[in-house]
């Protein structure tokens, strides 16, 4: 008799033991879940490990860029990563007579920030536009782009802009005053600028989001253990 009282306890902690792992790895399977839509963006590096590349003695690209392009699926947010040299051009465009004629009309070209020759660098353009983009390059008058150096590919809407990517456009350039006249301070919907404003630094940061959302999860999920 004894010793069935004391097994019964035990039991009855086993069974608790039970329900709170089946509460932690729901807690946590959600919590990925969570984290997967709230993240679900992607970097495609451009001709996978072929890079965005162009072999000036056989007059070649350095892979299909179009049949990578089309193995992939592209959506608002995502990022374009070029690993090439300052060899090759990236130049974008909506326009798709541009991208035919492999002209800079009506385009916009990426340089990395490296105007040397033969300089190793990354690109990384955000896609921030639905619908069809066209890539190529334009370097040797053209010659590259003709060759097989571009692509086009097709943005769907995905889960939209990430905070940091949807932002209103800056405000127009105003000169500043002059000695003998002071304007007041600029105000943005009625508040003045401060670093603590979000729209100012970009929007929320959704990594920080996640790590808080995380900590508080566990800190309940450890309550629930002990």
């Amino acid at each position: 008799m004894i010793n069935s009282q004391i097994r019964r306890p035990h039991s009855h902690s086993a069974a608790l033991m039970a329900s709170n792992t089946k509460l932690i790895l729901a807690l946590f399977g959600l919590l990925i879940t969570t984290a997967t839509v709230a993240t679900g963006y992607t970097n495609h590096t451009v001709g996978g490990y072929a890079g965005w590349f162009f072999h000036s003695k056989t007059n070649t690209s350095a892979t299909n860029y179009t049949s990578w392009a089309a193995n992939q699926t592209f959506s608002l947010g995502d990022c374009l990563i070029f690993r090439t040299t300052t060899n090759q051009t990236v130049i974008q465009t909506y326009n798709e007579t541009t991208y035919r004629n492999c002209t800079t009309d009506d385009a916009f070209q990426y340089n990395g920030g490296n105007t040397d020759f033969d300089q190793s660098l990354t690109i990384e353009v955000p896609l921030t536009i639905e619908g069809a983009n066209y890539y190529f390059s334009d370097a040797g008058d053209g010659v590259q782009c003709q060759r097989g150096m571009a692509f086009k590919i097709l943005v769907r809407h995905g889960n939209g802009l990430p905070p940091s990517l949807n932002q209103p456009p800056p405000p127009p350039y105003v000169e500043a005053p002059s000695d003998t006249a002071q304007s007041p301070p600029v105000t943005i919907n009625g508040e003045s600028p401060s670093l603590n404003n979000k729209a100012a630094v970009g929007g929320t940061n959704t990594g920080v989001m996640l790590c808080l959302l995380l900590f508080g999860v566990t800190s309940s999920l450890m309550t629930l253990i002990w």
